[in-house]
């Protein structure tokens, strides 16, 4: 209105003078007053610009700084690979959800090495997780805090079989409500930075994967969630510090409790850095991780039995990338320290042993093509390499084979509806425990379905 105004007020200062001049009444003096006044007129008016051009750019700057905050809450709910279902805003920046996993297995060929077990025997278990989540967003400081409530029950078939990497990695509960994470984020030097402390799931944020990181909607297989040569501590007292100086590259460092007991948290730490780049081909998304990691838990020597307080260490890759806008390649590499193992890690039947190189590949499909477009087919293959020190030192195995163990997996996701969703599944597992559990060296099928629950 003030711009309409004084353009108004210029027009009309024109005509007047041009009238006067027109009937011989303004004099020089006045002439000169009139260019003042439009001269001042002008002068406001273009201090008047300065200031809208200023409050547009401010308006633009504040949107940067919402786009930014909301992009940062949008990778946040990334970082959460069990994804308790859609959260429910129940006040001001606090969400709440839940979900349930119901897993059922079958195998015709047991193959359980503890000396009372029947082996080849024809088997179908189950197990069942649930997961209560809550947070509070604190928009006014630009943080975050969050609480992972689980619960359930069943080793499925994993406490039968004998693998280097076993078949369920959803079946690792107990039947106690438990609190799997707890932790606050803090945005930092103008939201680049984000550091993380309190209860962390390492597997939150390193080793991740879009198309293999999630055991309640993708592969049930280990080998396929996580590179089994990465030591990672559970859910255990940490801190990660995340560093975003560019959009398509994330550097992130992570320290954590190595035994997960709390107790003398700064004598065994597990520590791990991943530099992620974020691509764009041919507008289509991808993700490039490298990461090392070095694990101060004690461990032991294979070629030395008195040295039992050696260090662990190791470095891998993990790649997504969609080739079209429905299907997605992914692949997975890890390698650790062949010359030592973990005696707290073994294997069912209480089998001590150790890896060296483990990688995976696999192919993530949308169903659009055949008119389901919410539902998901993906298969993958991958192997896990024993280390060479492990089958030449080791003596709880007379003549260890140590093949490398080679696993297959499919499944078919079928969205049902929003909240429900059903996926068979089906696993292969070729040379299992590296051919070295007796009197049982032949193949294991394992079929499956799983039904996830969002509320």
């Amino acid at each position: 209105m003030l711009r309409r105004f004084l353009i108004f007020m210029f027009i009309l200062g024109c005509f007047a003078v041009s009238s006067a001049f027109a009937e011989g009444y303004v004099s020089l003096e006045k002439y000169q007053q009139l260019e003042d006044r439009v001269l001042a007129l002008e002068k406001k008016l273009g201090e008047y610009d300065k200031r809208m051009n200023e409050q547009k750019q401010c308006i633009l700057d504040q949107n940067k700084k919402i786009a930014a905050y909301e992009s940062r809450l949008s990778q946040f709910d990334t970082d959460l690979h069990r994804q308790a279902g859609a959260p429910i805003s129940i006040a001001e920046g606090l969400e709440i959800g839940a979900g349930a996993t119901m897993v059922v297995q079958g195998t015709g060929n047991t193959n359980n090495a503890a000396a009372d077990a029947t082996k080849k025997e024809s088997r179908m278990d189950a197990s069942y997780s649930a997961d209560i989540t809550l947070g509070k967003e604190f928009k006014e400081a630009a943080g975050k805090a969050f609480l992972h409530f689980e619960v359930g029950q069943g080793n499925g078939l994993e406490d039968n079989l004998t693998l280097y990497s076993n078949v369920n990695r959803d079946a690792d509960n107990d039947n106690n409500l438990r609190l799997t994470e707890l932790w606050y984020e803090q945005a930092l030097c103008k939201d680049k930075v984000a550091l993380t402390f309190g209860k962390l799931d390492p597997t939150a944020y390193f080793d991740n994967n879009d198309a293999a990181n999630d055991e309640t909607t993708q592969f049930l297989g280990r080998i396929f969630r996580n590179s089994p040569t990465i030591e990672f501590s559970d859910n255990t007292a940490g801190i990660r510090l995340a560093y975003m100086p560019l959009e398509w590259l994330e550097l992130g460092y992570g320290v954590f409790d190595g035994n997960s007991d709390w107790e003398k948290i700064g004598d065994n730490l597990f520590n791990i850095g991943q530099a992620h780049f974020k691509t764009n081909f041919f507008a289509l998304p991808g993700n490039y991780r490298f990461y090392g990691w070095n694990n101060n838990v004690y461990h032991t020597k294979w070629s030395d039995a008195e040295k039992a307080k050696e260090a662990a260490y190791g470095f891998g890759l993990s790649f997504d990338q969609k080739v079209t806008d429905m299907a997605t390649l992914f692949t997975r590499y890890g390698w650790q320290n062949p010359k030592v193992y973990n005696p707290d890690i073994t294997a069912t039947g209480g089998l001590n042993y150790s890896l060296e190189h483990s990688w995976s590949a696999g192919l993530q499909i949308e169903g659009k093509p055949w008119g389901r477009e919410k539902d998901v087919f993906a298969f993958a293959a991958g192997q896990v390499i024993p280390s060479d020190d492990y089958k030449k030192y080791t003596t709880q195995i007379t003549g260890p084979k140590a093949k490398s163990e080679g696993h297959l997996e499919a499944y078919y996701r079928i969205h049902v509806n929003d909240h429900l969703s059903l996926s068979p599944d089906f696993q292969y597992i070729w040379n299992p425990f590296g051919k070295d559990v007796a009197d049982d060296t032949s193949g294991i099928f394992v079929g499956g379905m799983r039904a996830q629950l969002d509320f």
